[in-house]
């Protein structure tokens, strides 16, 4: 009889224990936010270097191209300065004439050091080189079996590129009706291409 009483004595608490919602304990509940705090910490951090990158990537693109236009125009001052010196004839023994031509060289070679000072590479395909669509311009084609297909023939005006960057593609003339080029041919000889010879 006793066990009875006790258990209907205890049935109460057991009702109230299984109708009262179970309590969150208090250091689950403190662990589960300390976790989303860092989680948000974390990816906030992630988003902060992030942004600091992508600001220094865009810094140093301004910085290195902001003279782009400025150098599309300074590179025809050199290829004038060439002009300038392919036209004086070569036996030109005439003192004032052979003292213009040395001075219009020195310029130039100092306009080169200069160009090349500030990033400003030659783009000089040479004959055979294969024809790089991103580096040169073809302005005609020139019928020669003996050189391979999209070849290189004729440089009619240098390019120019600005960090690596292309300010203004190589004009050249290209070979057709050749063999086509083999795979090892179209590999470049050194590390370096074959068009980007300092100015």
């Amino acid at each position: 009889m006793t066990s009875n009483i006790d258990d209907i004595e205890n049935e109460p608490e057991a009702l109230r224990a299984e109708a009262a919602p179970a309590q969150p304990d208090p250091v689950e509940k403190l662990q589960a936010e300390n976790s989303d705090l860092k989680d948000r910490v974390l990816r906030t951090l992630a988003e902060m270097e992030n942004l600091r990158k992508r600001t220094e990537k865009e810094v140093h693109d301004s910085r290195a191209y902001a003279v782009t236009s400025f150098a599309r125009d300074i590179v025809s001052v050199a290829d004038n300065l060439e002009r300038a010196l392919a036209s004086v004839p070569a036996d030109a023994q005439d003192g004032s004439l052979k003292s213009l031509a040395e001075g219009v060289e020195m310029t130039g070679r100092q306009l080169s050091s200069v160009l090349s000072k500030h990033g400003i590479t030659r783009i000089e395909p040479k004959t055979g080189d294969r024809f790089d669509p991103n580096l040169h311009e073809a302005i005609f084609e020139v019928p020669d079996p003996s050189q391979p297909a999209n070849s290189v023939v004729h440089l009619v005006q240098a390019g120019f590129s600005l960090s690596g960057r292309l300010l203004r593609p190589a004009q050249v003339g290209v070979s057709k009706g050749g063999a086509k080029m083999s795979v090892a041919d179209t590999l470049p000889s050194d590390s370096e291409p074959s068009s980007g010879n300092q100015a």
